[in-house]
């Protein structure tokens, strides 16, 4: 599975110096919702996501929405994402912050939180045209800090349950279901690990950004809903022992030293795992494996308590910038309209977190995998990364300690206590 945490901690550390730097949100002002002159207004718009290889989708993008708004013209900023985390904070400090531009949910929080970003309430509410149900609705709501609408849902991707269709039906196993749940899964794995052959039943990562979800699914949380840790209760203990077992105990799964150097991918490519959790992100790379596979919402430990990844991209418009209206036009745009979904799907560049099926049904008609509609049913509920100011400490020690549990050098309580006494 992909981890962004590298990327998510130089992020933070540069924008811990935004407060010094930044005016207070009590000094700045809401950008006015009166109509601007109608006259020619050019708009910058900084993106990381189009940088390097969707540019010329981006352009269509462009073009065709000032075609419809010949009077607003839009100045595409591309900076690659290992550059971009630096040039924001620096640019949005020294007060030359694009109108528009892309922030991850990781990062947004920590923007909406320092007052840099202009609440979309009023923009939204003066346009009688947009509707915020064109969005999922949970989609959407990630967007909003402390009651107001701060950005719009670009695009995302979440993580589900894949699974190898040539090896369930040479062990006679029914496929997984959306209704499935721990114990389901685990009891399929034992029927699929075939150790003779090197192949085990299912393959889950124990790590940070794996785990804060697994903790949902199975009732608890690594932050109260205060923000402070919680990370030893017993629910999240009782996750993380279940992850564990599936290791050492029911051994169902690959230790550490059975995965060797392969990585999660290359143990699904290679047959090695039936089952894996991962992100959708790896639908490309599992097209041309010689073997039939498709996806489900992840199990979870009871029928009721499903919950998924959400990594999600927003446009946010600046709080300094003195174009909201153009602004506001441009981010409907790029998140909600028809071009912009259409472009998109085509090219392989994210998914649109759109409600209206026939908005992404290009998408749904691509295989494999089959079961598309597993991509948007995962948004019924989604978690998204427990953002705190010390998140570099949060990651860091409780990466350190699950890396134990799985290992065996400590038990899932041993580790959980040791982590919620560093967190405190």
């Amino acid at each position: 599975m992909r981890i962004r945490s590298a990327a998510v901690i130089a992020l933070l550390a540069l924008l811990l110096s935004l407060t010094a730097c930044s005016k207070p949100a009590s000094e700045t002002k809401t950008p006015s919702t009166t109509p601007e002159k109608q006259e020619p207004v050019t708009i910058t718009y900084m993106t990381f996501s189009a940088a390097p290889d969707h540019l010329g989708d981006l352009d269509k993008i462009v073009k065709a929405f000032q075609n419809e708004n010949p009077l607003i013209k839009v100045d595409v900023q591309p900076v690659a994402w290992g550059d971009y985390w630096t040039k924001l904070p620096t640019v949005v400090a020294g007060d030359s912050a694009p109108d528009v531009f892309e922030l991850n949910y990781e990062n947004f929080v920590d923007y909406a939180k320092k007052g840099l970003l202009a609440d979309m309430g009023p923009l939204a509410n003066g346009d009688k045209s947009f509707d915020p149900k064109v969005y999922y609705p949970k989609a959407h709501s990630a967007f909003a800090y402390n009651g107001k609408q701060y950005g719009l849902v670009e695009t995302f991707s979440t993580v589900l349950l894949f699974y190898n269709k040539d090896l369930f039906d040479a062990k006679g196993v029914a496929y997984p279901t959306a209704s499935w749940t721990w114990a389901d899964e685990t009891a399929a794995a034992k029927k699929l690990t075939d150790p003779a052959k090197g192949v085990w039943g299912t393959f889950q990562p124990i790590h940070f950004w794996e785990y804060y979800k697994m903790a949902v699914q199975g009732g608890g949380s690594v932050l109260d809903k205060s923000g402070k840790p919680v990370i030893n209760t017993p629910e999240n203990i009782a996750t993380l022992q279940m992850m564990v077992d599936r290791i050492h105990k029911d051994k169902v799964a690959p230790s550490a030293e059975q995965v060797g150097t392969l990585g999660d991918g290359d143990l699904f490519k290679q047959q090695k795992v039936a089952m894996i959790h991962t992100g959708i992100w790896m639908f490309s790379d599992f097209k041309a494996v010689p073997f039939k596979w498709d996806v489900v919402v992840e199990p979870a430990k009871t029928k009721d308590s499903k919950a998924n990844h959400f990594f999600a991209n927003a446009v946010v418009i600046s709080k300094s910038s003195k174009k909201a209206q153009a602004a506001w036009a441009w981010s409907k745009y790029l998140t909600a309209s028809k071009v912009a979904a259409d472009v998109r799907i085509a090219s392989g560049w994210e998914i649109p977190a759109l409600s209206d099926p026939k908005a992404v049904e290009g998408y749904l008609k691509q295989t494999p995998p089959s079961n598309r509609q597993a991509v948007f049913d995962a948004l019924n509920a989604p978690v998204v990364p427990p953002v705190i100011d010390n998140f570099q400490m949060m990651t860091d020690e409780v990466g350190k300690e699950l890396e134990l549990a799985k290992l065996g050098k400590k038990s899932p309580k041993e580790a959980l206590d040791a982590a919620q006494k560093k967190l405190q």
